[in-house]
């Protein structure tokens, strides 16, 4: 059994942004970086956070609630602020004074009450250490006393490597390792910081030996999103913000295990300021296009400083789980629309996914006319409709002739039974 069986079977996480960043709110660290802010002005947040009115227990009960199957959750961004009960910092939630919890461990027991895989995400980068260099993205790089500071570079890899010990191993069973990110250094303050820089055959090694079955992201070298990349290290693609036009495939040409990360509205973490938010539908039709297009989708969430999810995002998860309620078996253990070994093309009213001898038609919009089944005369067997079982009957186009190979739907109602997205099982024939 492959390592990543699970995963493609379920399709379908949460990803949760969350940390001392959502005081600011401003997005995450960046702003540290954007704004040039020192470390120890970030750290001033510290006394504030305090997540009184919600946290990971209500975050996985939403994800369980809308169909999510795993959650990867940010133990630590670029800040270098830690979720977890560190014996290598001060710098936790453990330790913050307004806090005092390990949200790690809140995290990973509400995922094993609910039956949901947990994962964490551990920043490469921690901008907050006295040993991570001053290259182009640290916050400090144009502060002379900070620059004037040694730095050792080898001592904060093994930290680095220390973090990830602990979380591995304190934990229980962790099932996604998310490690981001690596770039290319143009400054002249280092080197680059991806692979080796990370002594990335080490930290495998070391994740790979505690926890044997935990799928890690590709992102432990630079250029991550090229499919022609090295991925020595890693179980599967992560392209971001985008769902790709055909998929993910290697230089060969060959499919690849990918999850595409989406936020919906313009920010990973809480920015209060973020107002262009993606619909419920919009987050249903991206869920459906991933699995067709042989992909999971991990949906973002971005947690206010006091723990609540905005509502925007609860409505959009919410209208997810509704959906899947009578459409799951179209998405949880479904994948691209292979027929008579050949990929279905995507039709002009929504998409394919397939699901072993059954074909699902996820009917977007409603044509004018018939439902055209293009390529599959004769090789359905039988046709329902998935929210209720009902029946469909199939017919030919109006302009058959002898040898015309298509079917049509051919509802009486103008428009469809569900305005998001309707799905029709299409059972095949043996041997298709």
């Amino acid at each position: 059994m492959a390592r990543t069986d699970w995963f493609v079977n379920d399709r379908f996480g949460m990803f949760i942004h969350f940390g001392l960043s959502a005081i600011p709110a401003r997005d995450l660290s960046w702003p540290m970086c954007w704004e040039r802010i020192p470390t120890r002005q970030w750290r001033e947040y510290l006394p504030e956070f305090n997540p009184d009115l919600g946290g990971p227990r209500e975050w996985v009960r939403m994800a369980k609630r809308c169909g999510a199957r795993y959650c990867v959750m940010t133990v630590k961004h670029h800040e270098g602020f830690c979720l977890w009960d560190s014996q290598l910092t001060d710098y936790t939630s453990v330790k913050a004074p307004g806090c005092g919890r390990d949200l790690a461990r809140e995290f990973v027991d509400a995922c094993r009450d609910e039956g949901i895989r947990p994962g964490f995400y551990l920043s490469l980068i921690d901008w907050d250490h006295p040993d991570y260099t001053l290259d182009h993205f640290h916050p400090e790089r144009d502060d002379a006393a900070s620059a004037a500071r040694p730095r050792q570079w080898s001592r904060y890899v093994d930290y680095l490597h220390a973090q990830a010990r602990e979380l591995l191993t304190n934990y229980g069973t962790i099932d996604v390792l998310w490690l981001d990110f690596s770039y290319q250094d143009s400054s002249a303050h280092g080197n680059p910081k991806s692979g080796e820089a990370w002594r990335a055959d080490e930290l495998v090694a070391l994740v790979r030996s505690l926890q044997p079955g935990i799928l890690i992201d590709n992102r432990l070298v630079a250029g991550h999103e090229d499919p022609s990349a090295t991925a020595k290290h890693g179980d599967f693609s992560t392209p971001e913000q985008v769902i790709p036009p055909e998929g993910v495939r290697d230089a060969a040409g060959q499919a690849k295990v990918w999850e595409t990360c989406m936020t919906l509205g313009d920010n990973w973490g809480y920015s209060a300021e973020d107002r262009n938010f993606k619909t419920p539908a919009a987050a249903v039709r991206m869920l459906i296009e991933c699995v067709a297009k042989g992909g999971n989708l991990l949906l973002n969430i971005g947690p206010n400083a006091r723990g609540v999810v905005r509502p925007q995002e609860a409505a959009a998860y919410a209208a997810i789980g509704d959906w899947l309620v009578v459409n799951g078996a179209a998405i949880h253990g479904a994948g691209p629309a292979v027929v008579g070994g050949a990929l279905l093309p995507k039709p002009q009213w929504g998409w394919y996914t397939r699901r072993g001898d059954v074909l699902y038609a996820h009917l977007l919009e409603r044509p004018a006319g018939p439902i055209p089944l293009l390529g599959l005369g004769g090789k359905i067997r039988a046709a329902r409709w998935l929210h209720d079982g009902a029946e469909i009957r199939l017919g030919k186009t109006w302009n058959a002739v002898r040898g015309d190979e298509h079917e049509v739907i051919n509802p009486k109602r103008a428009d469809l039974p569900d305005p998001i997205a309707s799905v029709v099982a299409l059972h095949l024939h043996p041997g298709l």
